[in-house]
This record gives C-alpha cells, sequence and structure tokens, in this order.
C-alpha cells in the first residue's frame, strides 16, 4: 500500500513538472513576438518590405506564433529572436 501511494506522489510530481517546463519561455516567447511583430511593422513603413531578410523574419514569426498556439515556447522564443535578427539584417539592406 505504500508502495503504491509512493508511486502516485512521484507520477504526481512528474506530471507538475512537466506543466512547469511548458510554461516556462510563455512570458519570453511573448515578449519576443510582439517586439518582432513591432520592428516588422518598422521595417514595412521603412520600405524594407521588398527585401530576402524581411520575408525571412515573416516567416520565422508566423512559425512563432503557431509555436505559441500549441504551446511550443521556447521554440517560439528562437523563431521570434531569430526573426528579429532578419529584421534587423533587412533594415541594415542585407
Amino acid at each position: 500500500m505504500k508502495q503504491t501511494g509512493l508511486l502516485a506522489l512521484v507520477a504526481a510530481g512528474v506530471l507538475l513538472a512537466g506543466c512547469a517546463g511548458k510554461t516556462h519561455n510563455r512570458a519570453a516567447c511573448a515578449s519576443e513576438l510582439d517586439a518582432a511583430w513591432n520592428e516588422l511593422s518598422l521595417a514595412k513603413a521603412e520600405g524594407f518590405a521588398g527585401t530576402v531578410s524581411y520575408s525571412k523574419a515573416l516567416t520565422l514569426i508566423t512559425g512563432a506564433k503557431t509555436q505559441q498556439q500549441f504551446e511550443g515556447y521556447a521554440g517560439c522564443r528562437r523563431k521570434a529572436q531569430k526573426a528579429r535578427f532578419y529584421i534587423r539584417e533587412s533594415r541594415a539592406g542585407r
């Protein structure tokens, strides 16, 4: 009987740890994604919408948003950061 209780406790701990791990990057994902969208809008307003780097950034932001919706926060954050890099490249004319 004690062993069953211990197993249930371990299972509950693993479950809670899994949930905590999923939400760890949630705020960073949202912040990076918001910044990337704002920077992309500025780049478009400045006339850089036709560059290859702009297109790459838009694709990455779209992928980041999709990952955010499916709670893939770490991937979302990485894609949004990479998008911001391409936006800077776009604005630099590369």
